[in-house]
């Protein structure tokens, strides 16, 4: 079976997003359509001014288990502002950004590629959980509980197509 992306860039699609993401099993991901999104809504196509369209994919890809790729960053000339841009998406969620040059490629894989330092740290975390019998373990003094392993899982899973 082919799996497929699919955009979100209108008011409407941001409205049945939830809907949306899980209205096929051949969904792998959401992308979303800033550009077009910012002329709908009549606002700039910044981070600040879509941030609640940007929110609204990624809640609506996880809840249906999708990664959710952000709007690939069109200043070709910017290559500091996309890297932020990037991160700010990351953070906010986004399992990656789109990009529009081969030029942007190796600097978004660095930014939605897991270091070394959280591959570790992921695979300890995993490993303390199924030696203890509870819910919850305390890692370098940090109390960590059992919500944490679902982004400790993933980020093991990236890893292991990267074959690090």
């Amino acid at each position: 079976m082919e799996l497929y992306p699919l955009i979100i860039g209108t008011n409407e699609g941001l409205e049945a997003a939830f809907e949306i993401a899980r209205c096929s099993g051949r969904i792998d991901a959401m992308f979303f359509g800033g550009v077009d999104m910012a002329a709908e809504l009549r606002c700039k196509n910044t981070f600040e001014s879509l941030i609640y369209a940007r929110s609204r994919v990624v809640h609506a890809s996880a809840a249906a288990g999708l990664d959710a790729i952000d709007v690939p960053f069109l200043d070709l000339d910017d290559p500091d502002g996309m890297r932020k841009e990037a991160e700010k998406v990351r953070d906010l969620g986004f399992s990656g950004k789109g990009s529009v040059h081969p030029n942007q490629i190796a600097a978004l894989n660095e930014v939605f590629t897991p270091s070394d330092h959280q591959i570790s740290r992921a695979r300890r975390i995993i490993a303390k959980f199924e030696e203890a019998d509870t819910g919850l373990v305390v890692i370098d003094g940090k109390l960590i509980e059992k919500p944490v392993l679902r982004d400790m899982f993933r980020v093991v899973e990236i890893a292991d197509r990267m074959e690090v």
